[in-house]
């Protein structure tokens, strides 16, 4: 059986990190058009490194939960396919990897981006970065480029797109955790695996505005949920 599973914030936030973007429409305080696109980087390179400095020093602070620990154990003893798509750019689940080696057809995305690592504006070379970012940080391989925080910012392409699809194309099963339905591409995943004739499950706190659009949903808090669900495949 080939799984795919697309994780959200709402997988994240009962280990304390915030779901970034609030009610009021501010990401952390601020407006999105000021700290995550490449316009604002332009504009304002010292706000914007310093945004995602703060963000990639609270990681510490932060450790995966029984979600990602649940994830980390079944890709473990998953015997066909298992695709991770994850929009969050913290590295819950890579640490809870980390702790239960993955079997050889597993393989995580992180189709938004990573904060622990940095982009060169010219060549596009991605670097592994865990300290602060300078405003004009030189690029580590380029003479004219600097680095820039590896984020896919709005108007930007999410990452390894073409490998997601193809994994939602044969996939038997596609789960979403903890996402509000609401951000494309990643809120037609279900579609796409629909078509592809995969049953579909949604697991979430409440409802998403896709909601109607899975076959099944289980509700509550994903340390709760995910490992149950999980548990009985």
């Amino acid at each position: 059986m080939n799984l795919v599973v697309l994780t959200g914030a709402g997988v994240s936030a009962e280990s304390g990190v915030p779901t970034f973007r609030g009610a009021d429409g501010l990401w952390e305080g601020h407006r999105f058009e000021d700290v995550a696109t490449p316009e604002a980087f332009a504009r304002d390179p010292v706000l914007v490194q310093r945004f995602y400095n703060l963000r990639r020093a609270a990681l510490p602070t932060v450790q995966p939960n029984a979600a990602h620990r649940a994830l980390a154990e079944l890709a473990a003893r998953w015997e066909g396919d298992f695709l991770l798509v994850t929009q969050n750019v913290d590295d819950l689940h890579d640490r809870a990897e980390a702790e239960f080696p993955p079997a050889p057809g597993f393989e995580l995305i992180h189709m938004h981006g990573e904060l622990l690592k940095g982009r060169c504006t010219a060549s596009g070379v991605v670097s592994d970065w865990t300290g602060d970012m300078a405003p004009d940080e030189p690029s580590l391989d380029h003479l004219e480029g600097r680095m820039r925080p590896h984020i896919v910012w709005f108007g930007e392409m999410p990452l390894s797109m073409n490998r997601i699809e193809a994994a939602l194309g044969r996939c038997d099963l596609f789960v979403s955790i903890g996402t509000s339905g609401t951000v494309y591409p990643a809120a037609g995943f279900v579609q796409l695996a629909r078509m592809a004739g995969a049953r579909t499950v949604e697991i979430n706190l409440e409802p998403s505005l896709g909601a109607g659009t899975f076959d099944e949903a289980i509700y509550g808090p994903a340390t709760e949920t995910v490992p149950a669900f999980f548990s009985t495949l």
